[in-house]
């Protein structure tokens, strides 16, 4: 019999906010494995680090962070590869992925790959958006507002379009982008509504009124835009 996958979510960096059935799966496994940018640690094991067996073996997946999407598809293809290893030798792996594996998570890549040939089972993590809204103390919608979930590096043409299709906005992603969408939400009217968040719920978190946000953001950053009355008041 072949191992099962576990795509484990450990949400977006406080380790208090692992959820019970994650932690019982990493300190029960014999396998790990988890993401890293190349050449950098990984924060997913640093997440998870103490509930880790010290007697688990590590599978190191080094994707690239580039705007060419085929280095990291190789470091997947790589990964899954390894996955697959231990897998066909009858052993679980636990697949480690920041926030929630299907919310712009990791996890999703090696899903792909490796979910028509194995059993696999996903476990959802507390997600960076609702990591961000906690944070800030920002509902993010009520009865029947529309919430829009957008990536920064979406062409500016795009962006004014959905902008206006929502209540809500949270756009991810934000890194070098931060200049152009600041200057797209203050060009609608929209930059006084608008609160800015990086690394929630880590030690290194920031959170400030967009206005007030620095030039330059990390990929693990976020701005929420609230456009009407607060409708929960």
């Amino acid at each position: 019999m072949t191992g099962t996958l576990y795509g484990v979510g450990l949400g977006p960096g406080d380790p208090e906010l692992v959820t019970r059935k994650a932690a019982r799966l990493i300190g029960s496994a014999r396998v790990i494995a988890y993401p890293a940018l190349a050449g950098s640690d990984s924060l997913a094991r640093a997440i998870a680090a103490d509930l880790i067996p010290a007697d688990a073996r590590e599978i190191v997946m080094e994707v690239p962070m580039t705007p060419a999407r085929e280095p990291a598809q190789a470091a997947y293809d790589t990964g899954a590869a390894r996955i697959a290893s231990e897998l066909d030798a009858g052993h679980d792996v636990v697949c480690l992925c920041e926030g929630d594996p299907f919310f712009y998570g990791s996890f999703m890549y090696l899903h792909a790959r490796l979910a028509p040939r194995y059993a696999v089972e996903v476990v959802p993590g507390v997600s960076s958006l609702t990591a961000c809204a906690a944070v800030s103390g920002r509902p993010l919608v009520a009865r029947n507002e529309v919430m829009t979930v957008l990536p920064g590096p979406l062409p500016e043409a795009e962006l004014r379009r959905r902008l206006h299709a929502a209540d809500t906005l949270a756009i991810l992603k934000v890194g070098r982008h931060l200049p152009r969408l600041r200057a797209v939400l203050e060009a609608e009217g929209l930059a006084e509504r608008a609160v800015y968040v990086e690394r929630a719920t880590l030690a290194e978190e920031v959170r400030l009124p967009l206005r007030d946000a620095p030039e330059t953001a990390p990929y693990f950053s976020m701005i929420l835009v609230t456009k009407g009355a607060d409708p929960w008041l």
